[in-house]
């Protein structure tokens, strides 16, 4: 009999591309595996999980909105809602196994396979662990984490230290510079720049790049401007008649992005850094000042440590960000030297650690 997984979680790139890579790795270690993700109605993974070939069912569920209480009104209802959807997918696709990659649809999916003794796993990509996770992670029959440490919100017993998944097409990309370059219609005799704020876009990198847009061209440098929904009808405005400036809200094909790139500008989540460490690039980093425990500054100074990365705090960027990025794309030794320090940091078989493991605990079943 074939295993039926279900893969639950979103809500940013940082839970939905290591999502897609775990996937990949189970259907490679065992083509029979049937996988069906579950995620939130609206949300950016009911777009890029069909794009990566897999089907996907949406809960109506929204996560707490702390900025506007009275929105939260509905929430119980709607967490009441999601449980019955939960069990209605439970009773049709009957799951042997449920992965949880984080993001508040994970929360009903997995909470519901406990109830009915489905074994359940936990990927956390993050230093800190998320509340979803720490509360599932009680129940949860193994969690699978990127950093050391993890102890404090975990049952020790049932951890595995095994980095972060970063999808195939990255880790496997053989794009070289040029080809890159020009996949955005840029000139490959220039140095340049990629500046990406994560799936959703970066606010205060977005303004600081805003600020500046022409430092880029008279410093002959261009510029691969990845700004998120939000900002990307500004960004159009800005660098209209600039031969030098790429921009779009995302950019899918994320492995030519880096190989076009001589140096990054890139917010500090988990899954960013994983993905810069496989690629090797020089990177300035502004963490999101109000991810949860600030865990991306925590992030960016792990790696500020090694001297592996500069950062500049998203309060100073307006100001520095820009300056600093230009002298790093002008300072070839720091470049190299940046380079050698990230790569060794790199991690390019969590996915097949993980899928190896889930596969072997549910075929004892």
């Amino acid at each position: 009999m074939s295993k039926r997984i279900i893969i639950a979680g979103g809500g940013t790139g940082g839970h939905i591309f290591p999502a897609i890579a775990i996937a990949g790795a189970l259907k490679q270690q065992d083509p029979s595996v049937e996988l069906l993700f579950v995620g939130a109605k609206g949300k950016m993974e009911m777009e890029k999980v069909p794009q990566a070939g897999y089907k996907i069912e949406g809960l109506d569920i929204a996560g707490f909105n702390r900025s506007s209480l009275i929105k939260n009104i509905g929430l119980p209802f709607k967490l009441i809602r999601s449980f019955f959807q939960v069990n209605s997918i439970f009773s049709s696709f009957m799951p042997d196994a449920v992965i949880g990659v984080g993001g508040y649809s994970s929360f009903p999916v997995l909470r519901a396979a406990q109830a009915k003794g489905i074994p359940t796993f936990i990927h956390e990509s993050n230093s800190f662990a998320g509340k979803s996770n720490i509360l599932l992670g009680k129940k949860a029959t193994h969690i699978f984490v990127a950093s050391d440490g993890m102890e404090k919100f975990f049952p020790a017993d049932r951890i595995t230290q095994t980095g972060n998944p970063v999808r195939s097409a990255i880790v496997n990309s053989t794009i070289n510079r040029e080809a890159a370059i020009r996949f955005f219609n840029l000139d490959p005799a220039k140095p340049t720049i990629l500046s990406t704020g994560g799936s959703l876009g970066a606010k205060g990198i977005n303004e600081a790049v805003a600020a500046h847009i022409d430092e880029f061209g008279n410093n002959g440098i261009q510029l691969i401007w990845q700004t998120g929904k939000p900002f990307a009808s500004q960004a159009a405005t800005a660098s209209t008649g600039k031969p030098n400036i790429w921009t779009n809200d995302f950019i899918p094909q994320m492995e030519y992005a880096f190989a076009a790139a001589d140096v990054v500008i890139s917010r500090s989540g988990a899954m960013s850094i994983a993905e810069l460490c496989v690629v090797k690039k020089p990177v300035v980093f502004v963490p999101f000042p109000f991810a949860a425990e600030d865990h991306q500054t925590a992030n960016a100074k792990n790696l500020v440590s090694k001297d592996a990365a500069l950062m500049i705090k998203d309060s100073e960027a307006k100001d520095t960000l820009v300056t600093t990025a230009l002298a790093l794309s002008k300072d070839k030794a720091q470049q190299e030297r940046l380079k050698e320090n990230i790569g060794k940091l790199a991690v390019t078989d969590a996915a097949d650690h993980i899928a190896r493991a889930i596969l072997k605990a549910i075929q004892h079943d």
